[in-house]
């Protein structure tokens, strides 16, 4: 089949587009709570064998389940590969009376589209499977494999797309079809982490006066008044990037070092005896998670030294996690783009013949499951409709010709792409 025949299609059939989102958008993936996708998997994944995809569904957590896919090639070992990426998890409704319909049930209003999801990321999965259909539906038989990979736990760091990559997933090209407004983007990278004050011993309330008071002889401290002076080494070293650091399409300043959260102590009859402190940490795309976490644990360490009573107990660190809900931790590594690469540039010049112009390639400010494919150095970009300003939003909409457009531009980079000798 050519390319005008299976863009006229997808003008033809555009209703079903609409039928496919609406249908995501009816299942209730809120995360948190999360624990609740393996419905929408299920419907997924019977779209996905009646087109001519073999699929692999894998349990996550308990009612959560990760998907991946391939629709065979005619001749793989000497053609472009493609993988489409997109998460099933959808942003909790924290204002759920601030809703003018129903979050579960897609609305249209001329050409706006409303529902939870329809922007991060229901809207991109809706073209896939519509383009999946046509593909299927008129015959067209790729030289190169087509994958997809619907992946839960995006919106709570919960890394579902690295625990297939893991297992060794890949193709010569993913995109990731996350909220960027049809712009091609990499991003920047995330670290929480944890920094731990522990005296060696716990006291009673009662002995505060000997710790605090000249000649009380008691060589004690309070760990949540030591605290600061780890908040502290953690600004100089912020403004010191500040000043020392810079990445194309970023603002000064973007690599941040949030102190989001601390607890500590017993209750009121102790002398805090431990104190812990929740950071987040933002990075540019030619850093490393491991060169952070040491220039981190370098600052900290040494304001601790210079403190009499912290160069003996010296804080501990504990750094990421697979999940914000269970063990209140996450990653997310940085996308460097190569915008030289053929993958980019026939991307691009299917963006163009859609839209009219080249897209913009820009970097994220937000962070998406794109990192991943960094990290395990598949060439990768963010490229997806919706607006990041609607992503989490009451009321989340997204722009029915943007699906459209969309869907062309990825129709025709697929046939481009998988039709490609490597």
């Amino acid at each position: 089949m050519d390319t005008p025949t299976l863009l006229n299609q997808i003008d033809q059939s555009q209703d079903r587009l609409l039928e496919l989102l609406d249908r995501l958008v009816s299942f209730n993936t809120v995360s948190p709570p999360a624990r609740n996708t393996a419905g929408l998997q299920d419907f997924i994944t019977a779209h996905l064998k009646q087109n001519g995809f073999a699929t692999k569904q894998q349990p996550f957590y308990d009612g959560d389940v990760l998907l991946s896919a391939t629709k065979a090639g005619q001749s793989p070992a000497d053609h472009h590969s493609l993988l489409l990426n997109g998460h099933v998890d959808v942003a909790a409704l924290e204002n759920r009376a601030a809703w003018h319909s129903d979050p579960f049930k897609l609305t249209k209003n001329g050409d706006q589209l409303t529902g939870r999801g329809v922007s991060d990321m229901k809207g991109a999965l809706a073209c896939y499977l519509f383009l999946f259909e046509l593909l299927n539906r008129c015959d067209v038989a790729l030289p190169g494999d087509l994958k997809f990979q619907a992946v839960v736990g995006e919106e709570l760091g919960e890394a579902g797309t690295k625990a297939l990559l893991k297992q060794g997933e890949a193709a010569d090209f993913a995109i990731v079809g996350d909220t960027s407004n049809l712009e091609l983007q990499g991003q920047g990278g995330v670290i929480t982490g944890w920094i731990t004050l522990k005296s060696p011993h716990t006291y009673h309330d009662g002995n505060r006066r000997a710790m605090v008071q000249t000649g009380g002889g008691l060589k004690a401290a309070s760990m949540v008044e030591k605290m600061p002076i780890v908040i502290e080494a953690l600004q100089k070293l912020e403004r010191y990037w500040g000043i020392t650091k810079s990445y194309p399409g970023f603002a000064p300043g973007s690599d941040t070092i949030n102190p989001a959260y601390i607890e500590g102590g017993i209750h009121p009859a102790f002398i805090a005896d431990e104190c812990r402190l929740w950071i987040t940490v933002h990075f540019y795309p030619n850093e490393q998670v491991e060169a952070i976490e040491a220039e981190v644990e370098e600052a900290v360490k040494a304001a601790c030294l210079a403190d009499p009573w912290l160069r003996d107990c010296p804080a501990t660190f504990s750094w990421g996690g697979d999940s914000m809900l269970v063990d209140r931790g996450e990653i997310f590594p940085a996308l460097e783009l190569d915008e030289d690469a053929p993958a980019m540039k026939q991307l691009e010049a299917a963006h163009q013949a859609v839209h009219g112009a080249f897209p913009q390639v820009t970097m994220s400010s937000t962070v998406t499951d794109g990192g991943w494919f960094g990290y395990y150095h598949i060439p990768a970009v963010i490229y997806g409709p919706g607006q990041l300003e609607q992503a989490h939003s009451d009321n989340e909409s997204a722009n029915f010709a943007q699906l459209l457009a969309y869907t062309k531009t990825i129709a025709r980079f697929v046939l481009d792409w998988c039709g490609t000798e490597k």
